[in-house]
C-alpha cells in the first residue's frame, strides 16, 4: 500500500529449528507458545480483568476474520470475540422476519435510535439495502449496541466499522457507546497486495451444504476429484456430515477485482485515514515479504503454498503438487504470501506494545 509504511515483521527465532504444520492445531499451538510463549501469558493476564477493542480495517478479503479469530482460539477463547458487523446485520436481517423477535427489535431502537433521519425511513433503507449501499451510521450503532448487550464483557475484535470515511470520528466515541469507556482501543490495518486478493477470490469454493470455504489454489482439502467427463478438479469437503461432496465456485469470484475495484479503492482511503488519525494506537500487519529477503524474517513453513493438480489417467488418481505461492506485489516486488499464523504473531507482540505489557 502507498504512503503508509507497512514493515516486515520478523517471526524467525535463531536456535528454533523445529517445523511446525500450521494446520494442525496441536501443532499450531506449540508453534505460537515457541515463537510468542511470553507476550501470550502477558495478554492472558491483562484479559483475567481488563479488555480492549480493536478495529479491524483491511481491504475485502484482506483476512481479518481470519486473523482475530486465530488471535482469539491462541490467546483467550473465553475472553476474546470477533465481532462482524457484517453477520450482525444478517442476523438481524433474519430475526425480522419473525414477528414477535421483529416487535423486540423495534422497540429496542425505538429507545436507542439517534439520527437525522426519521427511523421509519432508516428501515427502509436496511430492508432495501445492497452490498453497493450503506446503511445510515446512526442505525448500525443502535444495532451495535443491541448486539453488544447481549453479549458477556470481553476483548473485541470488530470487524466491518468503521466502512465509510465519515465513519472514521465514530469510532473514537465506540467505547463509551458500549460502556468500555475506561478500555484501550487501537485501529489493527492490514496491507494484503491485490495480487493475494485476487487469487483468494478467483479460485475460492465453498461447500454447497456446510458453507465452509476453501481454495483451490491457496487452500484445499484432504480429497481432490477429477471429473474426467468436466475436465475438471473439485475439492471434497472435509467435514464428513457432508458426505463426500464436491465444493463449487461461487457466483461472481471468477471475475476476480473487477467488480469490487471501487471498493477496494475506498477501503484503501479508510485505511489512509485511519492511519492519519491522532489519538489512537495503530498496529501495522502485512501479508507478505520480498522473495530476496524472506529467509531471514520467517520460516518457509511459514509461507503460503501454491497447489496445482495433474490426472494421473493410469493409475486413476489425483497428483497435487506444491510451491511457495509466489506473486508482484502493488510495488511490482516478487513476494511470498504469508499464512495466517505469523500474521497473528506480528498482532499478538504489536499488541503488548501497545498496552504497555
Amino acid at each position: 500500500m502507498k504512503e503508509i509504511e507497512f514493515p516486515i515483521f520478523k517471526t524467525k527465532i535463531k536456535g528454533l529449528k523445529r517445523k511446525f504444520d500450521l494446520s494442525d492445531l496441536k501443532e499450531r499451538k506449540e508453534y505460537f507458545e515457541a515463537k510468542a510463549g511470553k507476550e501470550i501469558k502477558k495478554l492472558r493476564k491483562y484479559l483475567e480483568k481488563n479488555t480492549f477493542i480493536a478495529y479491524l480495517l483491511g481491504k475485502k478479503n484482506s483476512g481479518k476474520g481470519t486473523y482475530s479469530k486465530l488471535f482469539k482460539e491462541v490467546v483467550s477463547p473465553e475472553r476474546v470475540d470477533h465481532f462482524s458487523i457484517g453477520d450482525m446485520v444478517r442476523g438481524v436481517e433474519k430475526e425480522m422476519k419473525d414477528k414477535k423477535k421483529k416487535k423486540e427489535i423495534l422497540e429496542f431502537l425505538e429507545r436507542n435510535y439517534r439520527g437525522y433521519i426519521p427511523l421509519k425511513d432508516a428501515l427502509v433503507s436496511f430492508q432495501k439495502r445492497s452490498t453497493k449501499t450503506l446503511l445510515p451510521t446512526e442505525l448500525i450503532l443502535a444495532l451495535v449496541k443491541r448486539e453488544i448487550q447481549k453479549r458477556k464483557r470481553k476483548a473485541l475484535f470488530i470487524d466491518g466499522f468503521p466502512r465509510n470515511l465519515d465513519q472514521i470520528s465514530y469510532s473514537l466515541f465506540f467505547r463509551d457507546l458500549i460502556d468500555y469507556r475506561e478500555d484501550p482501543d487501537v485501529f489493527v490495518l492490514i496491507d494484503v497486495p491485490e495480487a493475494v486478493i485476487e487469487s483468494r477470490m478467483k479460485w475460492r469454493v465453498i461447500c454447497p451444504k456446510c458453507q465452509t470455504p476453501r481454495n483451490l489454489k491457496l487452500f484445499i482439502t484432504k480429497k481432490i476429484e477429477y471429473d474426467e467427463k468436466e475436465k475438471k478438479f473439485y475439492l471434497i469437503c472435509d467435514n464428513p456430515e457432508c458426505k463426500g461432496a464436491r465444493m463449487v465456485q461461487k457466483e461472481g469470484d471468477n471475475l476476480g477485482l473487477s467488480h469490487i475495484r471501487e471498493r477496494l479503492k475506498l477501503d484503501e482511503k479508510l485505511i489512509k485515514q485511519a492511519f492519519s488519525l491522532h489519538g489512537i494506537p495503530k498496529i501495522l500487519l502485512r501479508n507478505s515479504v520480498p522473495v530476496k529477503i524472506a529467509k531471514k524474517y520467517v520460516d518457509d513453513y511459514e509461507i503460503t503454498p501454491e497447489y496445482s493438480f495433474k490426472w494421473n489417467k493410469k493409475e486413476k488418481k489425483v497428483e497435487i503438487l506444491e510451491k511457495p505461492f509466489v506473486f508482484k506485489d502493488d510495488n511490482g516486488v516478487e513476494s511470498y504470501s504469508l499464512l495466517a499464523p505469523p500474521v497473528t504473531i506480528a498482532l499478538i507482540k504489536q499488541l503488548v506494545k501497545v498496552l504497555n505489557l
